[in-house]
């Protein structure tokens, strides 16, 4: 029986495709965002920019503001990017000090598929691609340790964080830090994943 085909609601692509335009800057920081522009960019009527919109503002990519409608967020102060990547730290720590004994076969199965897509995104060159899968590996982490309640407090720090994010890694140091941790959660060995996360937030 064929496998299938995993359809995504419209909203998620509005919402995914903006967040990408966002992080890479192609949606620079202040650029104001019109409802029926966007409207007629995704080929939908307003009401579902309209949702999209307010999701992004909730997650801090956007800021809405009286009578000026919806614009995209200013990017961080460093001594602000400094204080999200310590709280981004904390949490992160947090979740791997709960996943002790937690994971299972099909868990590492699913963290190794980010991790293919990670090493193919920068073998092509795609970095959106790259910070989608750099993003899905360690909210796979957050969610298997503390469900929704951790990831919505975590994941608009990350979002917020990738408007500047300025630390380019090579390609194999990323994907060898990444495999850093993943090898140390198979092996149960919290300190050693620890260690190997503290090493990739930055």
């Amino acid at each position: 029986m064929p496998e299938a085909t995993k359809i995504i609601p419209v909203r998620q692509q509005i919402a995914d495709q903006l967040r990408s335009d966002i992080i890479s800057g192609e949606l620079a920081p202040t650029t104001k965002l019109n409802e029926q522009q966007l409207a007629n960019r995704f080929g939908v009527s307003r009401g579902p920019v309209r949702d999209v919109l307010l999701q992004l503002t909730k997650e801090g990519l956007l800021v809405a503001k009286n009578n000026c409608g919806v614009s995209v967020n200013s990017v961080l102060d460093p001594s602000m990017q400094e204080l999200m990547i310590d709280i981004r730290r904390r949490i992160e720590v947090f979740a791997i000090s709960q996943l002790k004994g937690k994971l299972t076969e099909m868990d590492f199965a699913e963290l190794e598929d980010i991790l293919v897509r990670l090493q193919d995104a920068f073998d092509a060159q795609e970095f959106n691609e790259v910070t989608k899968a750099d993003i899905d590996f360690h909210r796979y982490l957050v969610q298997a340790a503390g469900g929704d309640e951790l990831t919505n407090l975590w994941y608009p720090i990350v979002l917020r964080m990738r408007m500047n994010y300025k630390r380019i890694s090579k390609p194999k140091d990323c994907v060898d830090e990444h495999r850093a941790i993943l090898e140390a959660l198979k092996a149960n060995k919290i300190n050693v994943a620890t260690t190997a996360l503290r090493a990739n937030i930055k």
